[in-house]
């Protein structure tokens, strides 16, 4: 069974820091891209970041580059998103994507940047 599992969400100040992490378990070698998703209410869902495990490329959103940062963790299907000075925009939920030849989705972590 493919699972996609989100954690790290929460309460950060803005000009802080913090990361995301995704696990998606179930497949039996890497996924074509790993993508961290976020959509606000009333808002289009909008890719923040994007990894291709295998080759390490990354793409991200105009509105984070230079801030956020997506990497591949240990496992064949991790992925983290390390949020550094964070605005009160990036507020909404996070939500992670294994895309390969199906997508699965998570349910989304919030993240809320607030002084």
């Amino acid at each position: 069974e493919v699972k996609v599992v989100e954690s790290g969400g929460g309460l950060v100040h803005p000009g802080g820091s913090l990361r995301l992490s995704c696990e998606a378990s179930g497949f039996s070698n890497s996924v074509l891209s790993m993508n961290w998703f976020r959509q606000a209410p009333g808002k289009e869902r909008e890719l923040v970041a994007r990894i291709f495990p295998v080759s390490g490329t990354t793409n991200y959103a105009d509105s984070v580059k230079g801030r956020f940062t997506i990497t591949r963790g240990n496992g064949r299907n991790t992925t983290y998103l390390e949020m550094n000075n964070p605005k009160p925009e990036d507020t909404t939920v996070y939500i992670c994507c294994a895309m390969n030849t199906i997508d699965y989705w998570g349910q989304g972590t919030k993240v809320t940047v607030s002084s």
